[in-house]
C-alpha cells in the first residue's frame, strides 16, 4: 500500500488493524475476518456479534484499497450475488456501512444512509425473492436474443425454453452461445442442463451436467426443449436463491 495515500493504514500495520481502530473510535463492535485478497490491503467485516439480520444471510462486507488514489472499496454479497458496492475515502464510513450491512438494513436504507454505495437491478430483485431474480434473468436472456437477431436458432431456442414451465422456473444464463439452466440463481452455480443452438448444419444439442456429455439431438428448438425437460432430474424443483457454495 502507498503510505502517502493511507498513512492511517500504514501506521496501524494493516487494513484490518486500521478498521479495528476506526471501530473503537466510533464505539461499535465489529468482527474482522480475512479479506478476499488475503493480504494486509484487504479485510472482511462480519456482522456484529448477536446481530440478527433480516432476509437472506449476508457474507462479511469485503474491503480493499485502491492503488490509484485514497479510496476504500467495499462489496457486500449474499447467496451468490453482489448486493452492494462502492468507494469512499473515509475509513469510518466503511465501518458504519459494515455495521448497517450486517444488521440487515435494506439496500434502499443503505444507499440513503451511505451515498457512496450503489446496487444493481439484480440486487434489487434479490430483495423481492427468487421469482423476481429468475424473472429478471429470463428477461436478460430474451433481450440478448433480440440483440443477436442474426442468430435465428438462438432466438427460437430462447422463445421455446421460456415458454416451457419446467425450464422457465430455472435460472438461465448464456455462455459460448449455449443456453444454460441451473437450479440455483447465484454464482458459481453448476447448470443442470444446457441446450446448444443448431449451427453450421448441426442439430440442436442437449447436454446434461455435471458430466456434460451430449444426451440428445433435435432438429427444432421445440423438440430440443422437450428433450431437455425429459432429461431433467426428477426431483428438480424451482430454482432457489444461492450458489453452489450455499448448498
Amino acid at each position: 500500500m502507498n503510505p502517502d495515500l493511507y498513512p492511517d493504514v500504514a501506521a496501524a500495520g494493516s487494513l484490518a488493524a486500521a478498521l479495528e481502530s476506526a471501530a473503537a473510535e466510533l464505539a461499535v463492535d465489529i468482527t474482522l475476518v480475512p479479506g478476499t485478497w488475503g493480504d494486509a490491503a484487504s479485510a472482511g467485516i462480519a456482522p456484529p456479534a448477536g446481530a440478527v439480520p433480516s432476509g437472506p444471510a449476508r457474507r462479511p462486507l469485503q474491503v480493499h484499497l485502491s492503488a490509484a488514489r485514497r479510496s476504500f472499496g467495499v462489496s457486500g454479497r449474499s447467496l451468490g450475488a453482489e448486493l452492494i458496492t462502492g468507494w469512499t475515502a473515509e475509513l469510518r464510513d466503511v465501518v458504519r456501512a459494515a455495521v448497517a450491512w450486517g444488521s440487515g438494513r435494506s439496500l434502499a436504507e443503505l444507499r440513503e444512509r451511505f451515498p457512496f454505495l450503489s446496487s444493481s437491478e439484480l440486487a434489487e430483485a434479490h430483495e423481492h425473492g427468487v421469482a423476481a431474480v429468475v424473472g429478471l434473468q429470463w428477461r436478460w436472456v430474451r433481450e440478448r436474443a433480440l440483440r443477436e437477431a442474426e442468430s435465428t436458432e438462438f432466438g427460437l431456442l430462447v422463445a421455446a425454453a421460456g415458454a416451457e414451465p419446467r425450464l422457465r422456473q430455472l435460472s438461465p444464463a448464456v455462455s459460448h452461445g449455449r443456453l444454460l439452466l441451473a437450479g440455483r440463481t447465484g454464482f458459481p452455480s453448476e447448470p443442470v442442463i444446457a441446450i446448444v443452438p443448431a449451427d453450421d448444419g448441426r442439430s440442436y444439442r442437449v447436454r446434461r451436467f455435471p458430466h456434460g456429455g451430449v444426451v440428445a439431438e433435435a432438429g427444432t428448438a421445440a423438440l430440443a426443449v422437450a428433450l431437455a425437460v425429459a432429461h431433467l432430474p426428477a426431483d428438480l424443483g424451482p430454482a432457489v436463491l444461492g450458489s453452489d457454495e450455499d448448498a
